[in-house]
């Protein structure tokens, strides 16, 4: 298994700066923004939109750059609608990503606590649970941390189409010992997050958690990343979810709100109570 790790030093620029790269202007187009950025009273993106060198998006992304923040661009955000936290990191649906992720940070990642990764777990198919993983783990890149979001949905694996990766080697193919380079691959745009898909859908899915490699590639894993969260096949298909806990350390639970059964909730959490992982929440997806 190898990690593509690709570092982008950017240095600290004006927003000035990068509008005039990103929109290609001139030195009289900068010299006119300037000159009513002063009239005005007004900062130089604002300046520049109402001048019509530039648009509220372009500005969106000149502060992402200069303030090393991750911004999808506009056809990156049409490829992976799903991932709102990169797409429109500054809309509501993103705020209550960084809320949960605040509650994450204080509940397992205080300072001499054991390194854990966290399980996305939830007791039926449709709650959002590859959609959640995947936006969890943008806000947590978002912090500068480097981070990896494991699909150990080896039943309905999503991610790959999430992110729009490649799903040719993976996750199953190091459990099932095959040599496999490559298989954690970087997300465009976004230099602190890493995805390592499923690969090829196998036909023992729960055999291969089970097995003591899945254990010991977590604790690998964990010593290369700051954060680790990994998606789970829904409870409803088996124990993957629950085995899949219990070697990460930590569990996440998510329900859709106004459809999970209560009775069926109940369950899921007690049955996480008798594994040894953390029980750090329980979310109800409203989106």
């Amino acid at each position: 298994m190898t990690v593509d790790t690709q570092d982008s030093n950017v240095a600290d620029r004006s927003i000035g700066s990068i509008l005039a790269d990103l929109r290609n202007l001139s030195a009289d187009q900068v010299e006119r923004i300037v000159r009513h950025q002063r009239d005005k009273s007004v900062r130089f993106g604002e300046a520049a939109v109402a001048l019509g060198f530039a648009s509220n998006d372009d500005v969106l992304v000149a502060l992402s750059q200069q303030f090393h923040y991750p911004y999808a661009p506009e056809e990156r955000r049409e490829a992976s609608p799903e991932l709102v936290a990169l797409n429109q990191p500054f809309g509501v649906q993103a705020e209550s990503f960084r809320a949960i992720r605040s509650q994450l940070m204080m509940r397992l990642f205080n300072e001499g606590q054991e390194r854990r990764a966290i399980a996305v777990v939830s007791p039926e198919s449709g709650d959002g649970k590859s959609f959640f993983a995947a936006n969890l783990a943008v806000v947590l890149a978002q912090l500068g941390g480097r981070t990896l979001l494991v699909d150990a949905d080896m039943r309905h694996p999503r991610q790959h189409d999430v992110f729009g990766l490649d799903n040719k080697a993976g996750l199953s193919g190091i459990l099932s010992g095959r040599a496999e380079a490559n298989v954690i691959q970087q997300v465009a745009g976004v230099p602190s997050l890493f995805v390592l898909p499923v690969g090829i859908t196998p036909p023992n899915p729960l055999e291969l958690v089970e097995r003591p490699a899945f254990g010991l590639l977590v604790r690998e894993l964990l010593s290369k990343f700051d954060h680790v969260v990994v998606d789970t096949p829904a409870a409803c298909y088996g124990s993957d979810s629950a085995v899949i806990a219990a070697r990460c350390g930590a569990a996440l639970v998510l329900a859709r709100k106004d459809r999970a059964s209560v009775a069926t909730l109940q369950d899921l959490v007690a049955n996480l109570a008798e594994t040894p992982a953390t029980l750090a929440g329980v979310v109800f997806n409203e989106f």
